[in-house]
């Protein structure tokens, strides 16, 4: 960073510059804690409030954003947010209610979840839907709840013990499963990209709790056996979850319950607007048959007389966070949903698809396709063609930084070398992909003549590149002069 940039940026601060005067107490003053407790040591900027006020605009200037940057991130669907759906949670029948408030005071709020469970029911095939899971991995922990509850009141629940999970799958599915007691066995991928449909059947067992499947799956693929996949498991006594994160590409197309799952989740935050980048907020509703929804978690929203009221499912495994869920997320989805209709719901799907594999087909030549077949709602490409010549998967990531795009997932799924997980979504336009095509293409040419310019890259970022290693390792938790150095 030149030493222009760092004055923008950071060294603002001149002696005796104050941002705000502070009027004289009318209140005894408290007195201090002992000055053993105090800290003399940071040198706090002393700067006006212009000064402030600017450099604050300026970070938010050089941050990635959705509404400003092409954002083709992989496996979490970062498509353009309605402000609409912003508009809509920000009305005050929403957003200055209580969720302690009785029910016949926010009966407007409640008609919202239940129409919204319906909604979604209908979309997915799995009609029994609760919305208080707070995220996807609060979802899958959910299910999985679900599921041992089921085996339990069927007394068998000690010997169902285990989840079988495919080797592509999302990293919080292993993790949900050992949280909720079970033990994880790895099912392998085949040469195709699907499960192995005759490893899976030598696993499927007595022991067999549920099976967690991404679909389509964490390379992109629709499973062509999925019926036969659902009903090997069903034959071994045990349950099918889906993983719903991959939504996005089955709206309108293909219902989960109608493929043999018994329980799903789906990101309200990724398929449904709400895009999620920065950590939240999110919400993962679970999806169950009609026989299991006696488990959901609690509370779900039922009706008696067109009056709405929250209640406690018969078996609920419990509730899983304060309230009910994430409300403002769940206003926004109900908002998309009802603003796309079902016509609008089928188009998401399809032109996700044709956005994936357009990319796909135009970027072959330049970069190894990790399964050379038509994929669903993302691609998955490989850069081991460049790291023959030295360039990682991270340097091209790295690269795409200085073209003003954000970099896509990188080296997930881990079945794939040097992988590169592309998602364009159904609101990039073509002329936003040509232009992506285009600097990937660009960049497959400077791996080839000059590798180096990757290798250092970003080069125009205010942040060039880190030592990601030392920094996980010797983390800097404080400012000084010397970390500004």
């Amino acid at each position: 960073m030149s030493s222009v940039d760092r004055r923008l940026l950071m060294d603002r601060s001149v002696a005796g510059r104050r941002a705000v005067t502070v009027p004289e107490p009318d209140v005894p003053l408290t007195p201090l804690p002992d000055a053993s407790l105090l800290r003399d040591d940071l040198q706090l900027p002393e700067v006006t409030e212009g000064e402030v006020v600017r450099y604050f605009s300026l970070l938010s200037q050089l941050n990635f954003s959705i509404d400003t940057q092409y954002y083709p991130l992989g496996s979490c669907t970062m498509k353009y947010n309605p402000k609409l759906n912003d508009e809509m949670a920000s009305l005050p029948g929403f957003s200055e209610i209580h969720p302690l408030q009785r029910d016949h005071t926010v009966q407007g709020a409640l008609q919202i979840l239940h129409e919204l469970q319906d909604m979604l029911g209908e979309i997915t095939g799995l009609p029994s839907v609760s919305v208080d899971p707070l995220a996807g991995a609060q979802g899958e922990f959910a299910g999985l709840l679900i599921a041992r509850a089921f085996h339990e009141d069927r007394d068998e629940g000690e010997q169902r013990n285990v989840a079988l999970i495919p080797d592509s799958a999302h990293g919080t599915n292993p993790a949900s499963a050992a949280m909720a007691g079970l033990e994880v066995v790895t099912v392998p991928s085949d040469e195709h990209g699907n499960v192995s449909v005759e490893d899976l059947r030598n696993l499927a067992d007595k022991r067999t709790a549920v099976f967690m499947l991404t679909i389509p799956n964490t390379v992109g693929l629709f499973e062509p056996n999925i019926l036969e996949i659902t009903k090997i498991i069903h034959d071994a006594g045990g349950l099918v979850y889906a993983d719903g994160a991959n939504l996005n590409a089955l709206l309108g197309l293909a219902k989960l319950g109608y493929l043999g799952f018994d329980i799903a989740h789906s990101n309200l935050h990724k398929t449904f607007s709400t895009p999620h980048g920065g950590g939240g907020p999110g919400s993962g509703p679970v999806l169950v048959t009609d026989e299991l929804a006696k488990y959901l978690p609690t509370p779900v929203v039922g009706e008696v007389d067109g009056k709405f009221s929250l209640v406690s499912p018969e078996r609920t495994v419990g509730r899983l966070n304060g309230f009910q869920g994430s409300f403002g997320i769940v206003v926004r989805a109900y908002t998309y949903i009802r603003l796309m209709g079902l016509e609008g719901i089928k188009a998401i799907a399809r032109n996700a698809i044709i956005n994936a594999n357009y990319i796909q087909s135009q970027l072959k030549d330049d970069f190894d396709v990790a399964y050379d077949r038509y994929c669903m709602h993302e691609t998955v490409m490989s850069a081991r063609r460049q790291k023959a010549n030295g360039v990682s998967a991270l340097d091209v990531a790295k690269r795409l930084i200085d073209y003003g795009i954000h970099p896509p997932t990188m080296y997930f799924p881990l079945i794939v070398p040097e992988a590169l997980m592309i998602e364009p979504t159904e609101t990039e336009s073509k002329e936003t992909l040509d232009a992506f095509i285009a600097v990937m293409k660009t960049i497959a040419a400077e791996a080839q003549e000059s590798p180096e310019l990757l290798h250092s890259a970003p080069h125009h970022a205010a942040n060039t590149r880190l030592d990601e290693a030392t920094a996980a390792r010797k983390p800097i938790l404080r400012g000084s002069d010397e970390a500004a150095d």
